[in-house]
């Protein structure tokens, strides 16, 4: 009997420490449990703000001079002299003397023409004395009308057309020698010299090409949707009225500005690339009668151009990328939530757009690239607090109701 008690012990104690362990896990506080909801995200924006914009057009050219003019022989001779800014990128006055072409033959050719102008007057004085005295004579014999012949009318009239011939030679010969004489037609600068000293040159032959420093020219290309916002000036206009462009480029690795204006374009539709070519004028590029800009503007540099366009008003200047491809911006109202707003886009440009309708003062534009955006979605601003567990579950389930179909 002890035997069979001893049997039941071992099942007992298990049963006991089951019971034990089971009403120990029962009393055993409850860790809390972790709020596994995300913070609504955090987005930049921008608060927009209606203003009155002046549209300016980019575009880019190289400078170029308004006139650029080869210089050509009107007579031919040995060069006997050069001015020492004869050398290609020197620097000239309009009137200064260029080249001088050996003038020997032409001061003889000269004498020569003034002599036989003398000779041709004699003449004539000569031929009217001799008529003078036929017509006395003719008129003493009263012998009715006077004949041309009679009165030596052809004689008269054959030396007067020598002398205007005579005369004609005269200055000639005096052209001639003055052309042995080269001379700069306005200021400029020496690009290329083709003559040196001692070099026979013919007539019309190339002596050296030069370019006005006067006023230098940019041609620019507008696209019709360039032109949209411009003014372009009309023939006739006030020069000073033309829209005003600043060109930019880089000196020795530093950027500079110039300033110039629009003066005119070349009327014509390109055919290749479908623009119409504006010139935008520079006045005094290298600096030549003062200071009028900050470094000399050189022939044949780039420059990009920004040209003072169209005025308008009650605009909203946001970032380019913040426009879908369908024209539509995240905004983030009161309440922190997503709405996605259509608006209308006057002009877009590399970095930025205008938009006309579609926003109001004070809205605040998404500018961060969300990737599963949707409207109602609950979203942080910069400086806002996280929300408490308990909002955070709150949002979501708001967020859950505005996205649920109905």
């Amino acid at each position: 009997m002890a035997f069979q008690k001893r049997k039941l012990v071992p099942p007992a104690i298990i049963i006991v420490a089951v019971g034990l362990l089971a009403l120990l896990s029962i009393m055993r506080p409850q860790p809390p449990q972790r709020q596994t909801e995300r913070p609504p995200v955090l987005v930049d924006v921008i608060e927009v703000q209606a203003e009155d914009v002046n549209f300016l057009v980019a575009g880019q050219g190289n400078v170029e001079a308004k006139h650029a003019t080869m210089m050509m022989s009107q007579v031919s001779g040995k060069v006997i002299e050069l001015s020492p800014n004869f050398v290609a990128g020197g620097f000239f006055k309009a009137g200064e003397v260029l080249v001088k072409i050996d003038p020997a033959d032409y001061e003889v050719a000269l004498k020569t023409a003034k002599a036989n102008l003398a000779q041709a007057k004699a003449q004539l004085a000569q031929e009217s004395a001799l008529a003078k005295v036929a017509r006395d004579e003719w008129e003493s014999l009263q012998m009715g009308e006077i004949p041309a012949l009679g009165i030596r009318e052809p004689q008269v009239a054959s030396a007067v057309a020598g002398v205007q011939s005579a005369e004609a030679a005269v200055a000639k010969a005096e052209r001639d020698l003055e052309r042995t004489v080269i001379r700069a037609p306005y200021d400029g600068l020496l690009q290329s010299k083709n003559v040196d000293i001692g070099q026979f040159v013919g007539i019309n032959s190339q002596v050296a090409r030069i370019m006005s420093t006067e006023t230098a020219e940019i041609r620019v290309p507008l696209s019709d949707r360039d032109l949209a916002f411009m003014n372009l000036p009309e023939p006739g206009d006030d020069p000073s009225m033309a829209p005003q462009v600043q060109l930019t480029s880089e000196v020795s690795g530093q950027p500079v500005t110039w300033y110039g204006r629009l003066v005119r374009t070349e009327g014509v539709l390109d055919m290749n690339s479908r623009v119409v070519y504006g010139v935008v004028e520079v006045a005094d590029p290298y600096n030549r009668s003062g200071d009028l800009h900050e470094q000399p503007l050189r022939f044949g540099r780039f420059v990009q151009l920004s040209i003072a366009g169209k005025a308008a008003q009650n605009l909203y200047r946001i970032p380019r990328y913040a426009v879908n491809q369908d024209n539509k911006v995240w905004t983030v109202d009161g309440d922190r939530r997503l709405q996605l707003q259509a608006v209308d886009v006057v002009r877009a440009e590399a970095n930025q757009v205008y938009v006309s309708s579609g926003l109001n003062s004070g809205d605040k534009v998404v500018l961060t690239q969300l990737a599963n955006a949707l409207p109602s979605m609950k979203v942080r601003l910069p400086g806002d607090p996280l929300p408490l567990p308990q909002e955070r579950a709150s949002a979501k389930q708001d967020d859950d109701t505005a996205v649920k179909p109905d």
